[in-house]
């Protein structure tokens, strides 16, 4: 390696200090505190917390409302996640395309992500769960009294919660997948129409290939958001955990019972679900270039 190369690489490391340091303030100490807490008993309801070990994990791995939290919080996550892809999908071709009034559509895609969520809740939860009486509150209030005996009492709830996500993190989608289609170079598109002979084949022979890493993005950043969608919960559903979920029990055991230590393992218990995801997502979109024989 030669003299030059080594300056650039120490300067690279120099002007990335800044943000490493950042990162380690933001992202490394609280979650290095995190696990710390995980291994203790760690408690505002005692004076010193002691070291247990793995513990506060075996209790949750042999309780089995942990499952059935985290078997809600995976079909949850899920099934908002494929419907946030292809409802996104959709909105980024829609938008590829010029067409009249296309900035109009593109502003009503972009909003519902834009605008405060703590804002928006407010009139989806008035637009499911009708305050006064409107032309449709007889029949928002028969369709959830329908639901709930069907799933379960707070199946509606817990609907709603769902369907608010996936409102949201489709917006979040179309305009990180039509980024990627206008990042690829149009000649691509061209060539393709001619070597191809229909809309379809050109899509999944061309433009799903190309948007594999934006793809990637999209579906880890939204399993992250399904996976810790304790702010959706808290606002829709008052904090009540109606179907658990791993971060409202999470939140509930902290913040309720002043149990730190349990509450971070659990929250930590997550992380292996979220690491197995993307292996298996940049697998699958980012697959390792074979060697040329």
């Amino acid at each position: 390696m030669t003299s030059r190369r080594r300056r650039e690489i120490a300067l690279a490391y120099l002007l990335l200090a800044p943000t490493l340091a950042l990162l380690g303030c933001v992202l490394a100490y609280p979650l290095g505190w995190e696990v710390w807490a995980s291994f203790s008993n760690l408690s505002p309801l005692q004076d010193s917390p002691s070291f247990v070990g793995f513990e506060n994990y075996r209790q949750h791995l042999e309780n089995p409302e942990f499952w059935l939290a985290a078997t809600v919080t995976v079909g949850h996550a899920a099934v908002t996640t494929v419907a946030k892809l292809v409802l996104g999908l959709g909105f980024a071709l829609l938008l590829a395309r010029p067409f009249r009034g296309r900035a109009l559509v593109f502003l009503a895609v972009f909003l519902p992500w834009a605008y405060p969520a703590s804002v928006s809740v407010i009139g989806w939860y008035w637009t499911l769960s009708p305050p006064i009486t409107t032309a449709y509150s007889v029949f928002m209030g028969t369709l959830k009294y329908a639901v709930d005996n069907a799933l379960g009492t707070g199946a509606w709830a817990f609907l709603s919660v769902t369907l608010f996500n996936i409102w949201r993190g489709s917006s979040f989608i179309g305009v990180l997948l039509l980024a990627g289609i206008n990042s690829i170079p149009p000649e691509l598109f061209e060539y393709a129409t001619l070597e191809s002979r229909s809309a379809w084949q050109r899509f999944w022979a061309v433009t799903v290939p190309l948007l594999r890493p934006f793809l990637a993005l999209g579906v880890f950043l939204s399993l992250t958001s399904g996976f810790a969608d304790l702010a959706n919960v808290w606002m829709l559903t008052a904090g009540r955990i109606i179907f658990p979920v791993i971060g409202t029990q999470a939140y509930w055991l902290a913040i309720g019972a002043g149990q730190f230590g349990p509450a971070s393992a659990l929250s930590l218990l997550l992380v292996p679900f979220l690491l197995a995801a993307l292996l298996v997502l940049f697998r699958l979109f980012d697959p390792p270039d074979r060697e040329v024989a």
